[in-house]
C-alpha cells in the first residue's frame, strides 16, 4: 500500500514539475527559445515512433518554395478541432479573408481516409549573412511539418502534395485578384522573403475602355491568347515560354493603361521593375527569381532610367551608386533572353518607351521583344471611344469640327481625356476641346515660322 502510495506521489510530483515548467517556458521564456524548445520536444517524442515527417520550408535558397505558399492556402481553407488559434487579414480591396493558421497549432486533414498532422513553426534564424562586406541578420524563417505513417510516404509525393497543388490551383481561379508589385526600399536584397510589397491592382482599364483602334485591340487580344495557351508548344521547340512586348510613342498615349488591360485580360499579377533601384547584376538576378509564373514584368521608360548605348557600360550610373556598377545591358539581355529568363513559366515581359531610337538594337529583335506596339497621338476614332467611355454619347453636331482639328494637332489621348473630364455637359467639353486644339494649331504654327527664319529648333509652348 505504501508503495502504491509513493508511486502515485512521484506520478503527482512530476506531474506538478512538468506542469511549473511548462508554465515557465510558456510565460517567461522569449518567443524564439520556447518555439525552439517545442520543436526540439516534439522531434524528440517522434523520435522512435513510426510516424515520419517531412518539413516544407518557405524559401528554397533565393526561390520561393511553391509547395509551402500551397499548403498555407490549402490548411487555411481547413477546418480541425485540433486548432485553437488562426491568423486572419483582410485587405480594403480584397473580398473575402486570408485565413492561415498560427504559428505552433496542429492541424490534422484526412485524405484517402489517412490522417496527416500538420503543425507551424516560426523562429529566428540563429545565423548572419555577409554582404558587400557587411553582416546581415537573417529574419523570421517559417516552415511546416508534415507527419505521418512511413508506410503513406509514397501516397504523400504522388498523391496528397498534387492534390493540395490542385485545390489550391482551383481556389485562387476562382478568388483571383489581379496585384500589382512594387519593391520593398526598406530592406536589404540579401533577405529575399520581403523584397516584394503587393496591393491589390483594381485599376478599371480593359480592351473594351481602351481608345485603340479595332483592328490592333484585336490583335494584342488574340496574340495573348496565343500565348496562354502554348505551353506544349513552347516546351517541344525549347524556348522559355515568355514573351516580350515593347510599347513605344509619346507619353500621354496610353502606355501604363494597355499594361494594365493586358493584365485584368489575362488575370496576371504585374511586377514593377525599377531598374534605377538596383546596384548590379546580382540583385537583379534575386529580382527576377522571387517574382511568381503568370505575371507581366514591367520596365517603364526604359529610355530614360537606363543607359542601353553601351553593352560594357553600367546601365545606372547615379552618383552614390557608381561605385556597385549598377545593372549592365548582358545582365538585361540574359534576363529577356538568357539563362535567366527561363527562371519561370507563362510570363509577360513590357519594355515601355517615349524614343525607340535610343533603345540598343541588341533589346529589339524578336526573343527579346517580340511584339512592337506603337500608341501614337489621338486620331477620331480614338476620340469617339474617349466620348463615348466618358459621357455615353456616340455622336453629336460638333464632332465634324473635332474631326478636322484632330488631325491637323498633335494631341495625345491624355489631353483629350483632361478636356473631356471638366464637365459634365457634353457641348461644353466639346467647346472646350475644341478651343484648346485650335490654340495647340496656334503654337504649332508660331513654332514652324520660328524654325523658318531662325533655322533651329522652336519652342513648345504647354497649356497653362
Amino acid at each position: 500500500m505504501s508503495s502504491a502510495k509513493a508511486i502515485l506521489s512521484m506520478i503527482a510530483s512530476t506531474a506538478a514539475s512538468a506542469m511549473l515548467m511548462r508554465t515557465i517556458i510558456r510565460d517567461y521564456l522569449p518567443p524564439e527559445i520556447h518555439n525552439y524548445i517545442s520543436s526540439r520536444i516534439h522531434w524528440l517524442s517522434k523520435r522512435f515512433s513510426s510516424q515520419l515527417s517531412m518539413v516544407i520550408e518557405d524559401y528554397e535558397g533565393f526561390e520561393i518554395n511553391k509547395i509551402y505558399k500551397a499548403v498555407e492556402i490549402y490548411l487555411g481553407n481547413k477546418v480541425s478541432p485540433t486548432v485553437k488559434r488562426l491568423r486572419v487579414a483582410k485587405s480594403e480591396k480584397e473580398k473575402g479573408f486570408k485565413v492561415t493558421i498560427e504559428r505552433n497549432e496542429e492541424l490534422v486533414d484526412t485524405f484517402e481516409c489517412v490522417e496527416f498532422k500538420w503543425r507551424l513553426f516560426c523562429y529566428e534564424t540563429p545565423r548572419m549573412v555577409t554582404d558587400h562586406e557587411r553582416m546581415i541578420p537573417m529574419k523570421e524563417t517559417r516552415f511546416f511539418e508534415l507527419t505521418f505513417h512511413k508506410k503513406h510516404k509514397d501516397m504523400v509525393l504522388d498523391s496528397y502534395f498534387p492534390h493540395i497543388m490542385g485545390h489550391v490551383k482551383a481556389i485562387k481561379q476562382e478568388k483571383s485578384l489581379v496585384k500589382l508589385h512594387t519593391l520593398n526600399h526598406e530592406i536589404h536584397f540579401s533577405n529575399t522573403r520581403e523584397i516584394w510589397r503587393h496591393v491589390i491592382f483594381n485599376h478599371p482599364a480593359t480592351f473594351d475602355t481602351l481608345a485603340l483602334d479595332a483592328s490592333l485591340k484585336e490583335e494584342i487580344m488574340l496574340d495573348l491568347q496565343r500565348f496562354s495557351k502554348r505551353k506544349d508548344f513552347y516546351r517541344r521547340v525549347g524556348k522559355a515560354w515568355k514573351r516580350g512586348y515593347l510599347l513605344y510613342g509619346p507619353p500621354g498615349t496610353g502606355k501604363s493603361s494597355l499594361i494594365a488591360a493586358m493584365a485584368n485580360f489575362l488575370n496576371f499579377d504585374i511586377y514593377d521593375l525599377e531598374l534605377s533601384s538596383l546596384r548590379s547584376d546580382s540583385d537583379f538576378r534575386k529580382l527576377i527569381i522571387t517574382t511568381t509564373n503568370r505575371s507581366i514584368l514591367v520596365v517603364e521608360d526604359i529610355d530614360r532610367t537606363v543607359d542601353l548605348k553601351e553593352r560594357e557600360k553600367p546601365m545606372v550610373q547615379y552618383p552614390m551608386q557608381r561605385e556597385n556598377g549598377g545593372v549592365t545591358l548582358s545582365g538585361l539581355l540574359n534576363f529577356v533572353d538568357g539563362l535567366w529568363s527561363s527562371c519561370g513559366d507563362e510570363r509577360i515581359i513590357v519594355f515601355t518607351t517615349n524614343n525607340k531610337e535610343k533603345l540598343d538594337p541588341a533589346l529589339l529583335r524578336p526573343g527579346r521583344m517580340d511584339k512592337h506596339i506603337h500608341l501614337g497621338y489621338c486620331n477620331f476614332f480614338s476620340f469617339k471611344k474617349l466620348f463615348s467611355n466618358y459621357h455615353l454619347v456616340d455622336d453629336h453636331p460638333l464632332f465634324e469640327e473635332v474631326r478636322e482639328l484632330i488631325e491637323e494637332v498633335e494631341v495625345t489621348p491624355a489631353e483629350v481625356a483632361e478636356q473631356l473630364m471638366r464637365s459634365d455637359d457634353v457641348c461644353v467639353v466639346l467647346q472646350s476641346l475644341i478651343e484648346a486644339m485650335k490654340r495647340k494649331r496656334e503654337e504649332m504654327t508660331q513654332s514652324k515660322q520660328i524654325i523658318e527664319e531662325n533655322g533651329e529648333g522652336g519652342v513648345f509652348l504647354e497649356e497653362q
